[in-house]
């Protein structure tokens, strides 16, 4: 029989592509049934167990009509880092994790990550501990510095966008589920803003920013996010890569304290940031 949580999930996967000129959502199985609203409320009957309360709550803004489009998430340690000194990621957080990762690459249109994180990770970046649809992949890459052999390259399991330089010379022997695309590169670095329309002219509304460190940052820090999760492991690795890197500030009140939700995950804890709220 499926379950309360395996219900939710159903849910929101319909809602993804709701017509809410229309009306609230609403979803029915043999069990009974859960409507949507516009601003997030939600009816379930017979009423949810508490996990498929939590994944409701904390997913339901992203499916939304008026919800975030750009979305990043960052998984890390409970002092902040999000990798080894030498760059071991593998697993900061455990499955309850990788399972609300993917549901965020599944109810997004687009997961996005920097050259740093494919080559380090070489990330699939599919949905795979989830029933889903897959997202489109896109790699940041100014310099055009990465392996044709990566697995986004070769594997394909769903689309990829390769984004490069003006005048970086395209990769040789990607797989024709692959395209490349300029874009405009200042001190080094292309503009967040530019990423975000590149991937609305492909029909992307909703992005996620996936990693790493200096990618998210960057997006960051330009205030092109509209949310933030930051997923806790009960964690100390005590050195190593930070998750978040911006320019130093001089005082506590300068500080961003956006409006923050939180939820239990298993052992770890989700932060739910809304940044599009002083």
């Amino acid at each position: 029989m499926i379950g309360d949580e395996d219900r939710a999930w159903q849910a929101l996967l319909q809602a993804r592509s709701h017509d809410w000129s229309r009306g609230p959502f609403h979803y029915r199985d043999c069990r009974g049934g859960l409507t949507l609203e516009e601003d997030g409320r939600y009816r379930a009957q017979p009423a949810l167990d508490p996990a498929a309360s939590t994944l409701i709550d904390a997913l339901a803004p992203l499916v939304l009509p008026n919800g975030p489009q750009v979305v990043a998430q960052l998984g890390q340690s409970l002092d902040g880092r999000i990798a080894t000194e030498s760059g071991a990621s593998h697993y900061i957080n455990g499955l309850v994790g990788r399972v609300h990762l993917h549901r965020l690459r599944a109810l997004v249109d687009a997961v996005l990550v920097g050259a740093g994180t494919v080559a380090d990770d070489d990330p699939a970046l599919t949905v795979r501990h989830v029933e889903g649809p897959q997202p489109l992949r896109i790699a940041l890459d100014p310099r055009a510095r990465l392996s044709p052999q990566r697995r986004l390259f070769q594997c394909e399991e769903a689309p990829t966008l390769h984004l490069i330089g003006e005048s970086a010379r395209p990769l040789s022997g990607l797989g024709n589920h692959v395209e490349t695309r300029r874009l405009s590169v200042q001190a080094g670095a292309v503009s967040p803003w530019d990423v975000i329309e590149t991937s609305r002219e492909r029909g992307c509304r909703r992005i996620l920013i996936e990693g790493g460190s200096a990618t998210l940052s960057r997006f960051l820090e330009t205030n092109a996010l509209d949310r933030l999760h930051i997923l806790v492991a009960p964690l100390v690795i005590g050195s190593g890569r930070p998750g978040i890197s911006l320019p130093p500030i001089d005082t506590l009140d300068q500080a961003r304290r956006p409006p923050c939700r939180h939820f239990s995950l298993g052992e770890e804890v989700l932060f739910d940031l809304d940044l599009r709220q002083p």
